[in-house]
Order: structure tokens, then C-alpha cells, then sequence
């Protein structure tokens, strides 16, 4: 029965992320559903049911796949419903509430939400985080770099959306940070050597930059 449930959530999400070109492609859902299951048989720890569901589901109720983020519950929910008991419905829908970065680092988060929080902030970094940093300031018409704009600290969550930045920028902003905001220690052992890797990148991106031979 798991197995069916799954099919169909593939098959949904595939269906919401077609077209994708800002980095929240199935691609990225499928890599966060490996990074998961990788981490939960690591740590020995979570329901194997629900961290796949949520690694799947986790980006459905995003504002950069839907017109608004209520717009995105509302379709995450009437699939839940559907598919799901309320019970287990329930449980999904507030492991992926607390996935985004906008939830910060909370203490005592329930071991499947501290799971695929962990591979999503994963995905974020390293090589295939540097990638859809400059994917998705593509697709938002932001510059590579501007060294006029100044790096914002201590945002609201609508400065932090709409504010003026660059790709660059979102190294300092966010990926920089993710190191130290992950919860199992399996992460941690994989956010440090796709942070070392962020931080060599930006030292080759100024050296050219500023073209210096």
C-alpha cells in the first residue's frame, strides 16, 4: 500500500515541477528523497513512510512553483486528504512546514523533519548548490554579481524575497549559513566538505572578477 502511495506522489509531483527552471525541478525532489533515506539509515532514526512523503511533497506549497504559498498548501492539502488518513496526513504536512529555510534552526524538531530539512539545506550547497543559485537568480533577473549591493543581514522574510541581491549575494545571505544550521550529524560530515567547496568557488569567482591573472 506504501508503495502505491509513493508511485502517486511521484507521479504528482513530477506532474507540479514539469517545466521547472529555477532549480525546484524533480531533479532537486529526487536528490532530497536519496540525501533522506541516506541520512534516516545513517542516524537509525525516523519513519522511513513519512520521511519519503515529505522528501517528495516538500515543495509543492512553494511560492516559486504556485502563484502564492496558500495557493501551494491548498493543492498539497487536497492531495493529502485524498491519498492519506487524517492522521498521517497531518503528520506530513507538518514535517514539510518546517522544512524551509524561513523556519530557521528549531530545537527539538520531530527526527523526520530534522531529516529532510537537513537534505534540502544540502542540496542548497555544494556544486549542485552553486548551480541553482545561478539558475534561480537566472530566472529572477538578478545580476551575477553587483559590488554596489551590500549584503543584507537580520532580513524579514519579505526582504528577504523581494530586497534587491544578486546570485553572489545569496552565498552570504543563505548558503554560508547552512553549515552550522544542520541537524544530524550525518549532514554536518557532508554540509562541511560542500561548504569548503562553496568557499573555494567564490575565491576563483573574484580572482576572475577582478580579473587578476
Amino acid at each position: 500500500m506504501n508503495d502505491l502511495i509513493i508511485k502517486r506522489a511521484e507521479a504528482f509531483v513530477r506532474e507540479r515541477t514539469a517545466g521547472d527552471a529555477s532549480g525546484h525541478d524533480w531533479h532537486h525532489i529526487e536528490r532530497v528523497r536519496k540525501l533522506s533515506l541516506q541520512i534516516a539509515a545513517e542516524e537509525k532514526i525516523g519513519n522511513l513512510f513519512l520521511i519519503e512523503m515529505a522528501a517528495l511533497l516538500h515543495d509543492i506549497p512553494d511560492g516559486k512553483l504556485n502563484k502564492s504559498e496558500e495557493e501551494g498548501w491548498l493543492f498539497l492539502d487536497s492531495w493529502l486528504n485524498k491519498e492519506l488518513s487524517d492522521k498521517m496526513a497531518g503528520q506530513v504536512r507538518e514535517i514539510i512546514s518546517l522544512i524551509p529555510f524561513s523556519a530557521g534552526k528549531t530545537e527539538q524538531l520531530p527526527a523526520e523533519a530534522a531529516i529532510v530539512q537537513d537534505a534540502d539545506r544540502l542540496d542548497a550547497i555544494g556544486a549542485i548548490g552553486i548551480a541553482r543559485t545561478f539558475a534561480y537568480g537566472g530566472k529572477k533577473g538578478q545580476a551575477l554579481y553587483d559590488p554596489s549591493i551590500l549584503v543584507r543581514e537580520n532580513m524579514t522574510l519579505k526582504e528577504y524575497r523581494e530586497g534587491k541581491s544578486s546570485s553572489v549575494h545569496h552565498f552570504y545571505e543563505k548558503l554560508l549559513k547552512l553549515k552550522n544550521m544542520m541537524n544530524t550529524e550525518s549532514a554536518k560530515k557532508l554540509a562541511a566538505e560542500r561548504h569548503e567547496y562553496m568557499e573555494k568557488f567564490l575565491h576563483q569567482f573574484y580572482k576572475e572578477w577582478d580579473v587578476k591573472l
